[in-house]
Parts: structure tokens; C-alpha cells; sequence
């Protein structure tokens, strides 16, 4: 078939069939048959007319399929995962991956890296000295297989198209589509060997989705689309307006992960990865109801046996195990500064994005994907909304290490924040549910 006839059916608002979309796909993955024009137009067009949930898990499972599935059967043990859709300060990777493993369930996690104001979780692991995020496949079953626990970023062989129309989504103004979210994330997870996702689909200022109207569109399209393609599948949308925990930048929040893990994290952040880790432990199958997962997971952090797994995954990724215990062996910024309040009051919100971006002006993040990233740098929230500030009082300490990239952000920092005399309303961490 031409592409251009493939792509005139989609301008004119038709529904592609198996046989176009399989074309599309396999030139992506392949580099040929089509012009990468004709790719870029064709995601326009999806873009502008939008896909059906039948199109959607075609183009799901050709993206899986342009290239390889990991077989894990032979691994002992249920197989479930999380993913998220993106936020400020969201680490709950790390720290949920270790409390599920220490209840009993396999954790074969394939993530990936930061671009502009939100962070990656392969960045955070690559904080910890030594951590290696790119096993071979053999390394990550032996991972998997030894600890319960592998944390990877995307192999050459793992839905190849999808590397392709991400890239051309990113310069062509297509990356705010539902069907290409959906279909880029679950090509992944359909690959990895999983039976089980758990998706956090994050709303707000900090987030991607900035609307719960838009949250719920890509949860209800993402859990209905795995689900159709035999992955079990749920879906919780979060709020994102203000960072999640306090901790933005990579070497913070690998600190603030091992402290909640000892216990002593945020009330959100323990909060949400507690919660996520529970609904992973019951999609597995290991116990029946939620109620009984979450007494499972805060068992397994209250006891100690979650930053054990911790430091049994670093361990096994070639990391230095001894930051759980010592974290001056984690990068560390030469200098700091507390942004103060210039008057009394409480903290109302906080500007997730904002401080996103601040962290990753000093470094901590990528404008660009070729990007270098400093590891030590970022921000430390001080006072969190509901918080009481006086003048003077830090509200956020910026941990630097370039005057020049410093000062810049000075600004956007004092302007991230609002105060109010009353009280502010509290919403819900979880906004909804997905099932």
C-alpha cells in the first residue's frame, strides 16, 4: 500500500486498518518504506483526528512487536510493574520496588531517563556510584531472578518503532496525544515480561496532563488498551501541582527514597508509594484484597525489609551499597543557599513545574535529551503547602554548584510559592481510581 493513502484515510478522519497501521509501524522500526515525512505526517493526522480503542491496541501490539518480548516465565514468581506518567520529585520507583520485592513479588522495571522539568528514574540509580542501568538481558533475569528486582532503561531490541515516533513526536508537536502515549508506554511493558502494570497517571502544574479532565482520558485509554492486549492493568491519577516528597534533584532523592525506607520519609511521598506498592502486591495475586496488601508493604518497610531489598538491588546493579548507611559516598553540591520568606503566613502552593525547571537550570535535569546531567545539584522544599513560614524562614535550599547557573533562578524560586493568613484547602494526593 502507498503511505500516502494511509495517511489521506487518517487526514479524513477514517479508522486505519490492521494491515496500514502494521505498514506504519514496521517502517519505523525498519527505516524503510517510508519517508520520515510520511511518518511525521501520519502522526499529525493521528494527532488531529485521534484513534479508536480498536486502532489504539493495534498500534500497541505492533509497536510490541517490531521487536523483541522478554520471556521471564522461567523466573519464579508473579511479574508486576509500575509506571509514571511523569512528575516533580516523584522517586516512589524506588522505593516501591523494593517493599514489593520484600513481599514476595518480582519487579522487572524497565524506566527511563528525565527531560525538562521532570525527573527519570535511570538518572536517580545513576546518582548511586557504580549503578549500572544497562544490563544485558542475561543480567537482568540474573537480577530479577537473585533480588526480585531489575531497574533498566529500554534495550536496542524493546519496540524499536517506538524510538523512532518518539523522537519525531518530540520535534513535531504530536507528544499530547493519548493513542501515542498510550501506545509508546504499554509497548514497553508489554515487552517486558510482565502480567501485571500499575499506572500513576499524574495531574497538575508538574504534571504532563495538566487537567483531571486530560488524566483521566490517557488512565481510562491506558487501562482499558493493556487490558486488551492480556496485561492486568490499573490506574490511579495523583496530584502534581506541588513536588512530591521535598527532595527535586538526583542525588537528594536517592537520600530522601532511603530515608523513607527507614521510615522516616514525607507523609505524601510514603503515602503514594506505600499505596502503589499495595495495589502492585494485589494485581499479583499474592493476597486478595487491598487492605491485605497494604498491611503486607508496611510491614515490609516498618521491618526493615524494604531498605534490605534496597540495598540488595544496588548491590546486584553493581552500585555502592554503602550509601544506604553513608551518604556523603552519594554526589554531593558544593554549595548551598535557603530561599527565605519575605513575609508571614502559610504556605497555600507551591509551583511543581517551576521548581522543576529550577533544579534543572542548575543541572539536574535536560532542556535537551543529549544533555549532561549533575547528579548533585537541586532543591529542597522546606516549607510544604499547609506549612507555617515566618520571614525569614527557608522555604526551599538550593544545593548548587555554578554561580552563574545559580543566580538565574533566584527569581523563578521566590515567585514558586504563594502564602496565604487562613487555611488552605487540602486535596487529596489520590485524586481517582481506574480499574
Amino acid at each position: 500500500m502507498r503511505p500516502v493513502d494511509v495517511i489521506s484515510r487518517k487526514r479524513d478522519g477514517h479508522e486505519l486498518t490492521a494491515e496500514e497501521i502494521r505498514s506504519f509501524v514496521t517502517a519505523a522500526a525498519s527505516g524503510s518504506g517510508w519517508q520520515d515525512a510520511q511518518l511525521s505526517a501520519l502522526l499529525m493526522a493521528i494527532y488531529l483526528k485521534g484513534m479508536s480503542a480498536e486502532e489504539t491496541v493495534v498500534l500497541t501490539r505492533e509497536m510490541t512487536d517490531s521487536g523483541k518480548r522478554l520471556d521471564l516465565s522461567d523466573i519464579p514468581g508473579p511479574k508486576v510493574d509500575k509506571h509514571s506518567t511523569g512528575g516533580v520529585g516523584d522517586k516512589t520507583s524506588l522505593i516501591l520496588a523494593p517493599l514489593v520485592a520484600a513481599c514476595g513479588v518480582n519487579v522487572p522495571m524497565m524506566s527511563g531517563r528525565g527531560l525538562g522539568h521532570t525527573g527519570g528514574t535511570l538518572d536517580k540509580l545513576e546518582a548511586i556510584p557504580g549503578f549500572r542501568v544497562n544490563l544485558s538481558e542475561a543480567e537482568f533475569r540474573t537480577a530479577v531472578r537473585a533480588v526480585r528486582i531489575g531497574m533498566i532503561g529500554q534495550t536496542r531490541d524493546v519496540a524499536p518503532a517506538d524510538k523512532t515516533l518518539y523522537a519525531m513526536r518530540d520535534v513535531t508537536g504530536t507528544v499530547e496525544c493519548i493513542p501515542l502515549i498510550t501506545a509508546s508506554i504499554l509497548s514497553k511493558k508489554l515487552a517486558e515480561g510482565i502480567e501485571g502494570l500499575v499506572m500513576d497517571v499524574k495531574c497538575g502544574r508538574g504534571a504532563f496532563m495538566k487537567t483531571r479532565e486530560k488524566a483521566r482520558a490517557l488512565a481510562n485509554t491506558i487501562v482499558k488498551v493493556a487490558k486488551l492486549n492480556g496485561l492486568r492493568c490499573e490506574a490511579v491519577i495523583t496530584a502534581m501541582d506541588a513536588p512530591l516528597g521535598r527532595a527535586v534533584g538526583n542525588s537528594l532523592e536517592v537520600i530522601e527514597s532511603i530515608e523513607a525506607l527507614k521510615g522516616n520519609g514525607p507523609a505524601d511521598l510514603t503515602e503514594l508509594s506505600v499505596n502503589l506498592a499495595a495495589r502492585m502486591v494485589q494485581l499479583s495475586g499474592v493476597v486478595k484484597t487491598l487492605a491485605e496488601a497494604e498491611r503486607k508493604v508496611t510491614n515490609a518497610l516498618t521491618s526493615g525489609q524494604g531498605v534490605e531489598a534496597f540495598r540488595q538491588m544496588v548491590a546486584q546493579q553493581g552500585g555502592d551499597a554503602r550509601v544506604v548507611d553513608d551518604y556523603t559516598r552519594l554526589p554531593t553540591a558544593p554549595k548551598t543557599h535557603d530561599v527565605t520568606a519575605t513575609s508571614a503566613g502559610v504556605i497555600v502552593s507551591l509551583d511543581a513545574e517551576a521548581i522543576g525547571l529550577a533544579s534543572m537550570k542548575l543541572g539536574g535535569g535536560r532542556a535537551r535529551s543529549e544533555d549532561t546531567i549533575d547528579p548533585a545539584v537541586g532543591v529542597i522544599v522546606r516549607a510544604k503547602p499547609g506549612e507555617e513560614v515566618r520571614v525569614g524562614d527557608a522555604v526551599f535550599t538550593v544545593h548548587y554548584r555554578d554561580e552563574s547557573r545559580f543566580h538565574p533562578i533566584l527569581p523563578q524560586l521566590h515567585s514558586a510559592y504563594t502564602l496565604t493568613t487562613g487555611s488552605p484547602s487540602e486535596l487529596p494526593l489520590i485524586l481517582e481510581e481506574v480499574t
